[in-house]
């Protein structure tokens, strides 16, 4: 009998079908977006990932008793994850952009909502629910990060340095999404389950209104 985590990729098909047809992505899978519109990209970039391991940080402390081991999972994400919105920043600088600039400006709404509701899962909600988010953030980054660094970075003329966050994200999410599907196959309550499967159809809208706000044409 297949696990979980077949489970939740089937009952998330259409919203993550309805994701990938998103404008901003198949044209960045094509390098077909301005410069102005890649580096809108990595400003709300780095207004939700700055709050990644907070987050993390949060879902650990809320898991209960019998979730150890996932506890201890939630702590090598932690690791993983320190230190890449500095990434985004650097990316930014290369492109030309002041970094301070995008890192004092406020977010797009749809990226204010976006991140609000992953706190309000945590903190008001189940803190399980919080690995729907991940399976959405990680999925995509090996579905479309380097395809999409390779396609605008050809495109424009950039360095690859203008790429460390795109370009890192989908070779390491690789090994992540290994080990994810490890986690999501001991999830064995139904509970916990729906919690992540709602999770990870409000985010394929959530994240997808990020993209949706993106400026394609400037």
């Amino acid at each position: 009998m297949s696990g979980f985590y077949a489970r939740l990729q089937a009952q998330t098909q259409t919203e993550r079908a309805r994701f990938l047809q998103i404008e901003a992505l198949e044209r960045g899978a094509r390098g077909d977006i301005p410069l102005e519109a890649y580096m809108a990209f990595l400003g709300e970039a780095y207004h939700h990932v700055r709050h990644t391991v907070p987050l993390l940080m949060a879902c650990g402390s809320r898991l209960d008793a019998d979730k150890e081991w996932l506890r201890a999972a939630v702590a090598e994400y932690i690791e993983e994850e320190i230190g890449h919105e500095a990434w985004i920043l650097n990316d930014l600088a290369t492109c030309g952009g002041d970094p301070e600039i995008y890192r004092l400006r406020q977010p797009n709404p749809e990226t204010e909502l976006m991140v609000a509701y992953a706190w309000d899962t945590i903190q008001r909600g189940n803190p399980v629910g919080f690995f729907g988010m991940v399976l959405v953030l990680e999925g995509t980054s090996i579905q479309l990060a380097t395809h999409a660094a390779t396609a605008i970075q050809a495109s424009l003329a950039l360095p690859k340095e203008a790429f460390s966050y795109l370009s890192s994200h989908g070779a390491l999410d690789i090994s992540h999404m290994k080990f994810f599907e490890s986690l999501m196959d001991r999830i064995d309550k139904p509970d916990d389950q729906q919690a992540i499967i709602h999770m990870a159809n409000m985010m394929y809208r959530l994240y997808g209104d990020v993209f949706r706000s993106l400026p394609l044409d400037t």
